[in-house]
């Protein structure tokens, strides 16, 4: 048996390969070509006994059920619908759970066709003319759209605004994504749960490239002022980024419709569920700037026969062709996330879709009035229509009241002193009336 056989089947190196290789880069051993701080070098043991399947199994399970059983009405970015089994069924083929990235279009058709549905879905929910095919999450979307306003737009300087209703997460990664190219964001002022668009027209400014807004917002309000705030933008000639998701896209206003040139969000709402982190970016923008849109674009043309096919196109854009020149450096994207989105999306039909989303107007408005109704609790904060959650001002302090309800199996967000953030779906909806009772449990 060769060195090669006996090699990782994944990097088939004899001892006289890596010993050129190491040659050819001037370093004595592997070791060298990492330069690991001693201060995170992991250099002992771990101490875990090397154990069967079964018994790791067995583990396994054991080390779960130390878990809290809590049932969550948690929102703020993480919001969980019923998954149909299909999704499951399909996505889990294995032709999509061995795919890579789609660069030989002879041998994934049918991955790449999905892909443009996933696309289409976006380009006829948003009404802009062009979606990638996916993207990280919402946070690095916004943040390549912040870089995209940059190459665009000629201003004096680079601004970017978000209101204050945006998460700390969100901006953080922001703000660290556009470091190296000099971007400066700012949050303007919001009222009510909404845009205050006086503090955004005192904010915004010739050397402003792109301004932010959500809707529905960070708190659920469904944001009344976006006219305004494209009109704001368009008179600047500043880009206007909108934040939402496909379920709320298919109730509310389009984007198109109240000037968006760009829009960013989760698709993940679709096809997955509670994830903590695992997302899927949305990415959709202006047909002008279909050369500088990041991450990845599948187009549809035809082969050799006539036939309709599908292929990832416009690829001189991307790091993998001209690294120096690419629209964005951003890698691998969330195809099998999307893949899942489109199916659930296409499960799920317009109307499907439709009723959804009403149906996320209706449980907030519902849970808010029982919620009203118990002593030292007033809800909604905000009286405007909300889209899956609310926030619910407390008498007495919300940290202490969140932990209580922790001690009673549900789990909701202390926002503040006196607020708390609950978040209701269609799989946490059958356990609305225990936590509207469990709050007044906890609160008398």
């Amino acid at each position: 048996m060769s060195g090669r056989e006996r090699g990782s089947p994944y990097a088939p190196h004899t001892d006289d390969e890596t010993a050129a290789m190491l040659d050819a880069v001037g370093v004595d051993d592997v070791e060298a070509l990492f330069d690991i701080p001693e201060s995170v070098r992991f250099d002992d043991e771990f101490g875990i006994d090397a154990k069967s399947e079964q018994e790791a199994v067995v583990e396994t399970r054991k080390r779960l059920r130390r878990n809290d059983d809590l049932t969550e009405f948690l929102g703020r970015g993480h919001y969980e619908h019923y998954v149909p089994s299909l999704v499951d069924h399909l996505s889990q083929r294995s032709e999509f759970l061995t795919s890579y990235t789609q660069y030989q279009p002879e041998v994934t058709q049918g991955f790449l066709q999905a892909l443009f549905e996933y696309q289409s879905m976006l380009v006829e929910l948003t009404g802009l003319g062009v979606a990638n095919c996916s993207m990280y999450d919402e946070a690095t979307a916004l943040a390549e759209a912040a870089l995209l306003a940059k190459r665009v737009r000629a201003a004096d300087g680079v601004r970017v605004l978000v209101p204050e209703y945006v998460r700390d997460g969100h901006v953080s990664v922001l703000e660290n994504y556009t470091n190296g190219a000099d971007v400066t964001v700012e949050r303007y002022g919001t009222d009510a749960g909404n845009v205050d668009t006086d503090a955004l027209a005192d904010a915004i400014d010739d050397d402003v490239v792109l301004v932010y807004a959500e809707n529905p917002t960070t708190t659920g309000a469904v944001e009344e002022h976006l006219h305004e705030i494209g009109d704001l933008a368009d008179d600047h000639d500043v880009l206007f980024c909108l934040g939402s998701d496909p379920v709320a896209m298919s109730l509310l206003q389009r984007p198109v419709d109240v000037g968006a040139d760009v829009v960013v969000g989760d698709a993940s709402v679709l096809g997955l569920p509670t994830s903590y982190g695992m997302g899927l970016g949305v990415f959709a923008c202006r047909e002008d700037f279909l050369r500088q849109v990041p991450g990845r674009l599948v187009g549809a043309s035809e082969d050799a026969d006539g036939n309709r096919a599908y292929t990832l196109t416009l690829q001189t854009r991307e790091q993998h062709i001209r690294k120096e020149r690419a629209t964005s450096n951003i890698c691998t994207n969330q195809a099998w996330v999307a893949l899942r989105t489109a199916i659930h999306a296409a499960s799920l039909g317009s109307e499907g879709l439709v009723d959804l989303a009403e149906r996320m107007v209706e449980l907030p408005r519902e849970l808010a009035a029982d919620l009203d109704g118990v002593t030292g609790v007033r809800a909604p904060v905000h009286d405007r229509h909300h889209f899956r959650e609310f926030l619910a001002h407390t008498d007495q302090p919300a940290p202490a009241i969140a932990s209580d309800l922790e001690a009673e199996g549900f789990a909701v967000h202390a926002v503040g002193d006196h607020r708390l953030q609950v978040c209701v779906t269609d799989a946490n909806e059958h356990a609305a009336d225990r936590l509207v009772a469990a709050i007044e449990e906890v609160t008398h």
